[in-house]
């Protein structure tokens, strides 16, 4: 038996393994508005659900999205031009990630509007953060065709943004930019991010839409996607919360399921919950009147802020299943854990309920980020680890 949890372990020890290799060569991508690959990421790379990024696995695999954050160049100095060539740009000519570079007319995509000030927010997400040489945003000029692989000659010949002196704060770089002006329609935001420490650079498409109608009356800020990643039992319950600049809970809103409920369904149905209440927020698709309506689509739905500072996360707490239990706490759930980390960890299978160094309660979250939940590293330990909320659920 002593022999098999050993085995056991040095399996869970060689996932964290090769996970912490893959994370010391991958570093970020485009967060607000999200990027072509973290939204296939984001969506799962097993079982995408938009056409696109199912073409994208198809041609290229799976790895290219769990290495989201590492469309590089590791000797480009400056020299992206000369080193990526036309029709690979969404890739930065790394085979691996071709099947961003499909020519496709249904890329999932986000409407951006200017602020009050002519201005736009965009955030990128980095998982290593770096000394920045500069961040250049460059826009596709108007006409540009999606069904045609993208070129350098199809980007305007000067970036709309160039940010060189920017520090990152939870490993998000906010970009403070000019909007983009004369453009309608469908485009490609494309993304360079030099190091200043190194000669590497990091490259990010980012599909976005243009409206050709005036700025709407109310300044939205985008937060973030929320994706609706599973379907959900009957007794399920569901909880939207706001935090401010603070990290303080700012606003709650939860929803309990009465019966069996699809995942686009349960999204929906929380994000008109939140809209009917809150004063701060609202969640659904941004129009080009100003408004935002929520939508039955796991994908499509984003929270807007009219102020900056706030984040958010959605809770999930299903009911509690039965058996497997070592007497764990509850944490004051009402449920029980059914390991304490790191005990029992070659069984976390999504939805495993696990007590943590801190003594509350996680739950592993779905395929696929069920099998990070196995990590003994630091990095994923359920409430102390750098990015525990990647691979664990907190049950409140």
């Amino acid at each position: 038996m002593f022999a098999g949890i050993q085995k056991a372990l040095a399996s869970s020890l060689a996932v964290v393994s090769l996970l912490s290799a893959s994370l010391a060569a991958a570093h970020g991508s485009m967060e607000v508005p999200i990027s072509r690959v973290y939204g296939c990421f984001k969506e799962g790379p097993e079982s995408p659900q938009s056409a696109a990024c199912k073409a994208a696995v198809l041609a290229g695999g799976t790895q290219a999205l769990y290495d989201w954050n590492g469309v590089r160049q590791g000797a480009a100095n400056g020299r992206h031009r000369e080193i990526i060539p036309d029709g690979k740009l969404c890739s930065a000519a790394n085979e691996s990630h071709k099947g961003l570079d499909l020519a496709r007319t249904d890329w999932p995509s986000t409407l951006i509007t200017p602020d009050s000030s002519g201005k736009f927010e965009f955030v990128f997400h980095a998982t290593a953060v770096h000394a920045t040489g500069y961040f250049q945003l460059f826009a596709t000029k108007e006409g540009y065709n999606p069904a045609l692989p993208l070129k350098w000659s199809d980007l305007d010949a000067t970036p709309f943004c160039n940010v060189t002196n920017v520090s990152a704060t939870n490993n998000r770089y906010r970009l403070n930019c000019p909007f983009p002006s004369g453009k309608s329609g469908s485009h490609v935001i494309f993304a360079i991010w030099q190091r200043a420490d190194s000669p590497e650079a990091f490259y990010a498409c980012t599909d976005v839409k243009f409206s050709n109608t005036p700025p709407p009356p109310v300044s939205w800020k985008e937060l973030g996607q929320v994706q609706a990643r599973e379907d959900l039992a009957k007794g399920s319950k569901v909880t939207f919360r706001l935090f401010d600049s603070a990290g303080r809970d700012a606003e709650s809103y939860p929803l309990l399921l009465d019966a069996a409920t699809p995942a686009a369904t349960w999204v929906y149905r929380l994000a008109q919950q939140v809209n009917a209440v809150s004063s701060r927020v609202q969640v659904g698709v941004l129009q080009t009147t100003g408004s935002i309506t929520p939508t039955q689509d796991a994908l499509a739905n984003r929270v807007y802020a009219k102020e900056t500072g706030y984040t958010f996360q959605v809770d999930i707490e299903k009911p509690a299943p039965g058996g497997g239990s070592d007497g764990g706490t509850d944490g004051g759930s009402g449920q029980t854990a059914q390991y304490k980390y790191p005990a029992g960890l070659a069984n976390y299978t999504a939805g495993t309920l696990v007590e943590g160094t801190d003594s509350k309660l996680y739950r592993c979250k779905p395929f696929p980020y069920s099998g990070w939940c196995k990590g003994v590293a630091s990095y994923y330990a359920p409430g102390s680890g750098i990015a525990w909320a990647d691979a664990w659920d907190l049950v409140p």
